[in-house]
């Protein structure tokens, strides 16, 4: 195993752990069979999509290492990861405090649907790196990239932000709680600023891409937006 997939796997790894942190803490419980069906599901679907860009794309998988506010070059951009940050965060801890309150009940069939809108939703960010080797996790360009137009990309612009919506959508779902969809919203709100931001960037530095931008009309869901 080379130093990026050892990076990676160690990252998948702390990431879980953080989540289930956040999460049975709050609870103040290990007897929230929601959030350890959650954690499964995520960890499984991750793991997956690990796996494949480790025996794959070594090169997409060391650009998705660097993330976070700080990785951003712009301002803005730096400000928006802070606050999809704070917000991803509060998915966890309040679904978490939801559960130790008894705040909402969702039943089980629409915990199993949310953990299922997890699983399409990092089904839809693997085809999208399957496709696009240029996914980075920060907002630029790099040398060589190219305009992709296919796969998930001739259906919406922005592929990945969808299937991350879906993702996140589903989490608060899964964890059984009504009120962590408000930090659900707040990310819906930081993803539309981020992708905007994103194709102004790419209109300036990416050859091709206002051609591209012209013909495929939608940015996150097919016939609405």
């Amino acid at each position: 195993m080379n130093r990026v997939a050892m990076r990676a796997w160690l990252g998948l790894t702390n990431l879980i752990g953080a989540v289930m942190l956040v999460v049975f803490l709050p609870a103040r419980s290990p007897r929230y069979w929601q959030a350890w069906a959650y954690v499964a599901v995520f960890a499984a679907c991750a793991a997956s999509i690990t796996w494949y860009l480790q025996r794959h794309d070594t090169a997409l998988l060391e650009r998705r290492l660097a993330a976070g506010p700080r990785a951003e070059k712009e301002r803005r951009q730096k400000a928006i990861q802070l606050v999809a940050s704070l917000a991803f965060l509060g998915l966890f801890v309040v679904s978490g405090l939801d559960h130790r309150h008894g705040w909402s009940s969702l039943s089980t069939p629409l915990v199993v649907a949310g953990d299922a809108l997890v699983v399409v939703g990092f089904w839809i960010v693997h085809r999208t790196f399957r496709e696009n080797s240029y996914t980075s996790a920060i907002i630029g360009t790099a040398e060589g990239q190219r305009v992709v137009s296919t796969g998930p990309y001739a259906v919406v612009r922005h592929p990945m932000y969808a299937g991350a919506l879906l993702l996140l959508l589903g989490t608060p779902l899964a964890l059984g709680s009504i009120w962590a969809l408000m930090c659900f919203a707040v990310l819906v709100i930081v993803i539309v600023s981020r992708l905007l931001g994103e194709e102004r960037l790419l209109a300036r530095e990416l050859p091709g891409s206002e051609s591209y931008l012209s013909k495929v009309r939608y940015r996150l869901v097919p016939l609405v937006w």
